[in-house]
């Protein structure tokens, strides 16, 4: 009888706890939800000191934060609480809160700001596309979010072709896609050749936004670079050049990659270019023993791949090569993605096999004699997205920077000296257009290349002096610079009389005329093609005397 009295009791006691609010059940249990919007940030309420729900400030989308408590609503909007501590408490208006971060990015159509090549999967340099500047683009998701910033998403264009493409050159609306940055634009879109057609394309045709060169993860670059150039075949020998470059304080070496043939078996040749990845002059084991030494040297290693001037990737990709009244020249075309993305997985494997801190492309342009060769009208240059030469060369390097920094390394590009000039060239390369894009740019300005004043050779300061005021000027015109580190003459001049030895004056007289004319600090490289050890020591003084 008691006991029933008991149960009795317990229940009328917890109705009465039911209907009076006071249940000691969970009411609200904590939900987690991520922040969702079209921009980068999510705005954030609180309770003012009458009660009303206002603004209080931002948050950053795809930020995760736990909901629990009372919803409150105002104006017919939903607000959800989470609490910060016991006595602050944030509100999020409820449409801005989402299950997965998957649905945290709302914009639905972005704009090409600036041409972008297009890839299959994130992560990976494989090329699906090439969308011009100005195309509009439907948003059909993204890979990831760093501080409310969309790394890539994934898109699908007017024609309903999907595929990726970095965030970074799409903006929001039509005008500011067709927009260029009007300061640098008026600085550069009237630099041509004057007085001939050279048909490598127009300055105004290029693009001129500052570009971020963050490279995640790495150490930074030597602010002057004083490196030795190395043929492939000196990694046979690397411990006497190692001993030299110590001698001489130098702080780089740039070793070949690829020049001509492959300094050692990359995988990726294999479907590339098999005759190249046959051909291969080391093992890779050694080779890459031998880069090793140099870095436990603490020198910075500079990996050099010739791109376009390719006979093996040519033999092994006829259809990729440019053609003259059906005759093919057996130069890879700087219009192939093919070619692009060769060389840039080639230079992936060898930041990621091989450990290089930073990959230097040479020959990134088309022929020397693209002027003949499009003058007479018989040329095709496999020019599929109908790109300007200049256009071609410059989206190349977007891609390649853009792959290589993904990679953890820094990027650089050669130039020929005729860059300082302040036209587009013939062969496309436009020194503005390029040191904006890349880390270092790399011009080759030999004074016996000079003409044949004897002058050119014979007065190495007078001659390179000349040349790097206009690459100075070059270097003001850019947003975003890259390091000037310039290629100099390390070999002796014996083509004319008289003949020039090389010493330590010879190359120091360079040096200081870069300096004198504005562009030293960013260093040099000293071009011999058969890494000569002994003219290496001979220049060691140039190497240790202050500029």
């Amino acid at each position: 009888m008691k006991k029933t009295i008991s149960i009795i009791l317990a229940t009328l006691l917890l109705a009465a706890l039911v209907l009076s609010g006071c249940s000691k059940k969970e009411s609200d249990p904590a939900k987690m939800r991520y922040l969702a919007a079209e921009g980068t940030t999510v705005v954030t309420y609180a309770k003012d000191d009458e009660g009303k729900i206002v603004p209080a400030g931002v948050a950053v989308r795809g930020s995760q934060v736990t909901i629990q408590g009372k919803t409150i609503t105002q104006d017919e909007i939903n607000y959800e609480p989470s609490k910060v501590d016991d006595e602050t408490t944030i509100y999020y208006c409820e449409t801005d809160l989402v299950e997965s971060l998957e649905e945290c990015a709302r914009e639905t159509e972005k704009y090409v700001r600036t041409p972008v090549t297009t890839y299959v999967t994130p992560g990976d340099c494989t090329i699906a596309g090439f969308i011009k500047k100005g195309a509009k683009l439907s948003i059909t998701g993204f890979d990831e979010m760093n501080d409310g910033v969309v790394n890539m998403y994934r898109v699908k264009d007017e024609g309903g072709n999907e595929a990726w493409v970095y965030s970074k050159y799409l903006v929001d609306s039509q005008e500011a896609a067709d927009a260029v940055n009007q300061q640098y634009y008026d600085l550069n879109k009237d630099k041509i050749y004057d007085g001939l057609e050279l048909y490598g394309g127009s300055p105004a045709k290029l693009d001129y936004y500052p570009y971020d060169k963050t490279v995640p993860g790495a150490p930074s670059q030597p602010s002057e670079v004083r490196a030795y150039y190395l043929n492939a075949g000196c990694i046979d020998g690397i411990e006497y050049y190692i001993d030299c470059a110590k001698a001489a304080g130098a702080n780089a070496l740039v070793i070949d990659i690829k020049d001509g043939n492959l300094a050692y078996h990359a995988e990726v040749a294999k479907e590339y270019s098999p005759s190249s990845y046959e051909a291969a002059y080391h093992n890779n084991e050694d080779y890459k023993a031998g880069i090793a030494k140099v870095k436990e040297a603490g020198i910075w290693t500079i990996g050099r791949i010739v791109v376009f001037n390719d006979q093996y990737f040519a033999d092994d990709n006829p259809d990729e090569c440019i053609m003259s009244f059906g005759e093919n020249q057996g130069w890879p075309s700087a219009y192939s993605r093919r070619a692009w993305e060769y060389n840039v997985k080639l230079a992936i494997s060898a930041v990621e096999e091989m450990g290089f801190d930073e990959i230097q492309f040479d020959y990134v342009r088309f022929p020397e004699n693209s002027y003949s060769l499009s003058d007479s009208g018989g040329a095709d240059f496999r020019n599929r997205y109908d790109e300007e030469k200049a256009e071609a060369v410059q989206n190349f390097c977007f891609y390649a920077t853009d792959s290589i920094h993904a990679a953890g390394a820094y990027f650089s590009v050669d130039v020929f000296g005729e860059c300082s000039d302040g036209y587009v060239t013939a062969y496309g390369q436009y020194w503005p257009a390029i040191s904006n894009i890349v880390d270092a740019v790399s011009s080759m300005p030999y004074i016996d290349h000079f003409g044949r004043e004897s002058y050119t050779w014979q007065d190495g300061y007078s001659t390179m002096y000349n040349w790097a005021k206009g690459a100075a000027e070059a270097q003001q015109i850019t947003p975003t610079p890259a390091a000037a580190r310039t290629w100099l003459t390390c070999y002796a001049v014996p083509y004319w009389d008289p003949e020039i030895p090389v010493t330590a004056g010879f190359l120091s007289d360079q040096i200081q005329a870069l300096w004198d004319a504005g562009i030293g600090d960013g260093g040099f490289i000293t071009w011999n093609v058969a890494s000569n050890l002994d003219i290496y020591y001979e220049v060691v003084p140039a190497f240790q005397a202050q500029y």
